[in-house]
């Protein structure tokens, strides 16, 4: 049975940099403190799920100053996402970890409903499907799994549109892949979004 990484892809929590929609509602500083506490939980959650260890694919380099006082204490790979857009940085990573033979689950930070059972089932769903992913309300994904590679799907996709996953989607199915859909998941990205998280705050 192949393993399945789970690789959290994540900014640095500094304030001015991390969290600057929800900057109107906490201030910079308290957008980043809450992007630093969505960060350790997320570790904790994808070490709870047992899986391979989990990696964190950090921007930037995850030994920068910025990353210093913030790094988890944790067994935990770290690695660098490297330059490009956000589909660049994560087909960097997807073929990284797919080529070594091990499926992967691409993950944010930004999910608080992305827990150990759901990163459990999305694994478990990668042996017998190619592809796994959780959208969300907003037209993206919270969680893509493969365990194999095609560029085609982080080429040419509008990141900040809210078609990402209709049209990951659209692309897995192009390729003929068999793919597992799980819940649709609430991103924490706008102020009205904060009630997800109120035990953070």
């Amino acid at each position: 049975m192949r393993r399945t990484r789970i690789v959290i892809f994540a900014k640095a929590p500094v304030p001015g940099q991390a969290k600057t929609r929800l900057a109107p509602a906490l201030g910079e500083i308290g957008a980043a403190r809450l992007a630093r506490r969505m960060l350790e939980r997320t570790v904790a959650e994808a070490e709870a799920a047992r899986l391979a260890i989990p990696e964190l694919c950090a921007t930037p380099h995850p030994f920068d100053e910025e990353w210093k006082p913030f790094l988890p204490k944790s067994e935990i790979r770290y690695t660098d996402q490297g330059g490009g857009d956000l589909g660049e940085r994560l087909a960097r990573a997807a073929r990284r970890v797919t080529l070594t033979g091990e499926n992967i689950l691409l993950i944010g930070t930004d999910c608080p409903g992305l827990d150990r059972n759901r990163l459990r089932a999305a694994a478990r769903a990668l042996e017998r499907h190619d592809a796994a992913i959780h959208p969300t309300e907003d037209g993206g994904y919270a969680l893509l799994g493969l365990k194999r590679f095609d560029p085609s799907l982080f080429a040419g996709i509008g990141w900040s549109g809210p078609a990402v996953a209709v049209d990951t989607i659209a692309r897995i199915q192009a390729l003929g892949w068999s793919l597992w859909i799980g819940d649709t998941l609430r991103d924490v990205d706008q102020p009205a979004d904060l009630e997800l998280v109120q035990d953070l705050l």
